[in-house]
Parts: C-alpha cells; sequence; structure tokens
C-alpha cells in the first residue's frame, strides 16, 4: 500500500477505533471514546458508577491513551480497573473476576506500532453486537455523553492480577497434567506485546521448557507485528535448530496465535482454530463451531468427521462470530486468522486458549505435530488487498459487489459481509476491511492454480485489475 500516514482516517466498525497516533488516534479522540462507552454501559445498566476494566497493549502510546480512557470513563461516573499491559482476553477474564459492566482495551492488534486503537467488550468479556457497537459510534460522533450525576473522590484502582487470573483459569479448564507429562520443549515468539508475561507463565506452568524471543513487553516490536509467514523467520529457525516441538506466534494484543511444526514450518493461521476444534471435539463428542466466511472449509471438513457436529458462519469479526456462538451455544468459535474463541475460558480470541489446546492435542495424539497436520485436509488460500484511495474509496465497494453478485448469479452467493462466492472448487469472498482503508480479495481452492484462477475471476468483475 503506497498510502500516507496523513491520509490514514479513523477506522470506526465492529472491531472498535483504530487510527495513527497523533493524527486519528489522538488523547481526545480516546476521551470522547470512552465517554460514549460509558454512557452507553451506564444507560444500558441503569448504574450511575459502572466499573469498567481498562487493559493496553505494550505499545509506547498505550500509557498516554490509557489515561485519556480513564478520564473519558470517570466524566462520566465509571469505576475504572486498570490492569495495566495485559492482553485483550485477560481483560474479559478480568470484567468476569471484577463482576464489571464492560471493558476498554487500548491496542491496534496486528497494526504498525503508529498505530493504536480502542476495543469494547460487554459485561459478558464479549466483543458487543453490531448494533451496540453502532449505538456507542453514534455517541462519540454526536458527542452525546451522559452526565455524571456525581463524581468518585478515586475513580482509578490498579490490578496487577490479570495475567496470574488468565492463565488459571486456562490450566481450570483443560487437563493440564498430560502436557506436562510431555515436557514439551517450545519456542514462543511474543512480539514484545502484551502476551509476553501470561504467554511464557502458561506455558512454564505447564511444565514446558520455554525458549522465549521477543520475550519483553516493549512495545519495540522486533519484526512486522501480525503473525504471518514472512513475519516469522526467526520463529521458523529457532524452532528447528532448538529441537521444539512446536513454535507458537502471538500478535500484539495476545488474541491471535500462528503456529510453526517441529520441522520450522510455518502451517499457517487457518489451522490454529482447525487444530483447537478438533481437540474441543474430541474431548466433548460434537458440538457446534462458529467462524466467518472468510475461514477455510477446513473446519467444515473437520466438524465432518465428529457425528453431532457442526459449522455456522458469520459475518466477519469477532463480535459477529461470538454473536453467532452465543446463539448456536457453540463449544469453540474463532476465525482464520489464528483466534480462537473458547467460552470456558472467555468470549474473547484467546492465544493463551489455543496454545493449550494444540498442546492438549499433542499430549493426547503423541505425534509429532506435522504429522497431525498432514492428515487435514489441504487447500490453498490467497489473500490480497487493495487500497481505497486507489478505487474510488469506501462508496466503490458497493458497484463492485453489485457486479460480482450478477455476474455469478447461478453460484451459491452469501452477501452478509461484502459478498462470498462458492464455487464447487472453491471460493472466494471480496469485503471491505473492518480494520484498513483496503478492501480484502480472499480465494481458496484445492490448488493454488484453482485458486488463483477463482480470485482473477472475481477480480476482473470487480475492476480490481
Amino acid at each position: 500500500m503506497n498510502r500516507s500516514l496523513d491520509d490514514s482516517p479513523l477506522m470506526l466498525s465492529v472491531s472498535g477505533a483504530r487510527g495513527i497516533v497523533g493524527r486519528s488516534m489522538t488523547p481526545s479522540v480516546a476521551v470522547d471514546l470512552a465517554a460514549a462507552f460509558g454512557s452507553f454501559i451506564g444507560q444500558r445498566t441503569g448504574e450511575a458508577h459502572p466499573t469498567i476494566c481498562v487493559g493496553r497493549d505494550s505499545r509506547p502510546s498505550g500509557q498516554m491513551l490509557a489515561t485519556s480512557v480513564a478520564a473519558g470513563l470517570a466524566s462520566v461516573g465509571g469505576r475504572v480497573i486498570d490492569l495495566g499491559v495485559v492482553g485483550t482476553p485477560t481483560v474479559g477474564v478480568m470484567i468476569a473476576a471484577h463482576r464489571a459492566s464492560g471493558g476498554m482495551i487500548v491496542t491496534a492488534s496486528h497494526n504498525p506500532v503508529q498505530w493504536n486503537g480502542l476495543k469494547f467488550l460487554d459485561a459478558d468479556g464479549a466483543a458487543p453486537p453490531p448494533a451496540e457497537i453502532n449505538q456507542i459510534i453514534r455517541r462519540f460522533e454526536q458527542q452525546d455523553f451522559r452526565p455524571a450525576e456525581s463524581l468518585i473522590d478515586e475513580p482509578v484502582k490498579r490490578d496487577e492480577s490479570g495475567d496470574e487470573t488468565h492463565v488459571g483459569l486456562v490450566l481450570a479448564n483443560i487437563d493440564p497434567e498430560p502436557i506436562r507429562a510431555a515436557n514439551f520443549k517450545i519456542v514462543l515468539d511474543s512480539v514484545n506485546g502484551a502476551g509476553c508475561v501470561a504467554g511464557r507463565m502458561l506455558l512454564e506452568q505447564l511444565g514446558c521448557k520455554v525458549v522465549h524471543l521477543n520475550g519483553e513487553p516493549t512495545g519495540l516490536f522486533a519484526h512486522t507485528p501480525e503473525p504471518l509467514k514472512e513475519n516469522l523467520v526467526e520463529l521458523a529457525q529457532t524452532t528447528a535448530t532448538a529441537q521444539a516441538a512446536c513454535g507458537f506466534a502471538q500478535d500484539p494484543d495476545a488474541d491471535r496465535l500462528a503456529i510453526v511444526d517441529e520441522h520450522g514450518t510455518y502451517i499457517g493461521e487457518e489451522y490454529t482454530l482447525v487444530l483447537a476444534a478438533k481437540r474441543v471435539l474430541e474431548l466433548q463428542g460434537g458440538g457446534v463451531i462458529a467462524t466467518n466466511l472468510s475461514t477455510s472449509r477446513m473446519i467444515d471438513d473437520v466438524a465432518a468427521q465428529y457425528q453431532g457436529a457442526s459449522v455456522v458462519r458469520s459475518a466477519v469479526g469477532e463480535a459477529n462470530v461470538v454473536a453467532a456462538m452465543r446463539s448456536a451455544d457453540a463449544v469453540i468459535g474463532g476465525e482464520g486468522n489464528g483466534g480462537v474463541v473458547f467460552p470456558p475460558v472467555c468470549f474473547v480470541r484467546d492465544s493463551l486458549s489455543a496454545m493449550m489446546l494444540v498442546l492438549s492435542l499433542l499430549a493426547a495424539e503423541k505425534r509429532f505435530l506435522s504429522d497431525i497436520v498432514s492428515e487435514l485436509p489441504h487447500y490453498e488460500m490467497i489473500k490480497q488487498k487493495f487500497d481505497l484511495s486507489a478505487i474510488g474509496g469506501r462508496d466503490a465497494v458497493g458497484p463492485m459487489i453489485e457486479k460480482v453478485t450478477e455476474a455469478f448469479a447461478d453460484e451459491k452467493i452469501n452477501t452478509s459481509d461484502g459478498i462470498r462466492v462458492d464455487f464447487a472448487e472453491g471460493w472466494v469472498h471480496l469485503r471491505p476491511s473492518n480494520t484498513e482503508p483496503i478492501v480484502r480479495l480472499i480465494g481458496e481452492a484445492t490448488t493454488q492454480v484453482a485458486a488463483e484462477g477463482l480470485l482473477q475471476s472475481i477480480a476482473r468483475v470487480a475492476g480490481l485489475g
């Protein structure tokens, strides 16, 4: 993308808010977003002083914005529990621990360090559904803040127990003893993010010998933070040379997990949910899996192997997946970006739960990870993105979808989130991003050539070149 940082707007979506620090994401923006969220929570609960948990990832701009968030919440009567530097799922866990009415996280997830943002969680520790996010955004845009009935003398209290509480909850919901007995060596790349402390703590309490890369939560990311193959060269090399059972890579707010096998081969983020779901289905004997429209067909193939298992799909975005999980009483859910939602721990994508489930699978199977992966159905997935400014802005997306819908009317079409077209040999999903000013084009088929052909056919009709 050849986009100037000055051109990057404040992104408001079901995924929260993101922007460039000092430009579209400023302390005043953070104050107003927090006041909007606090007003929404106060009106919904009827509480004069709702308790809100606040955490942040390790970015250098995080403390400034977290202080602004606390001020915005206090201005509308909120009681703030400052959790410090913790992962997004840890905030979800601590909402339950404090019986809080919601939570906010200062993070831009996998975006580069010049970005930061805000995520919202409800009283269940889950991303609010789209209708509620829209109400929060409306309050922000219209400056519709609920005046505080009274101010609190000490509106902010500190709680540094988040990592320990989160790890304890994960250990309590998946039997740790087989993992401890296996004595795994694990390489963990925490990308200097919020998952450094909890990630290492979990693995050590599972009896693993840990080789920790980028394990200080400085926020000065040692490599491009999105956990993709090209960014995890050090993890792959270290896992192979250390003769480890596998390597794990967290993203900056510790809600996503990518995996490399014992040979140092990057197996792809799509496999994280598949491996975790496989273990849950083994333990529970079936159940519903919820995922989004951009996630691989592998999850459907794995579900087909277990009686009573099924898959439901939602629009992209954690809030949409969680809404589908709640509606279907799913045993596990997530997205093909390495995000796993394990309800017994929290209704947030959680790299700790994902690590625990994958290690539980390895301990149960008593086989190398590469052997387990080799038996899973294999597809080739291609992901492309296009700068919105180069194609006429967000207003150009609607006409693109109309063209694709008309051209492929004989195929199976889903327009609940952009457009997904399912063919016999694969599928393609075209949609605007929730978190960046881009259009995403994702396709999957049994071979690279077939996937490329499907993508090209959709791109040509949509006018994407």
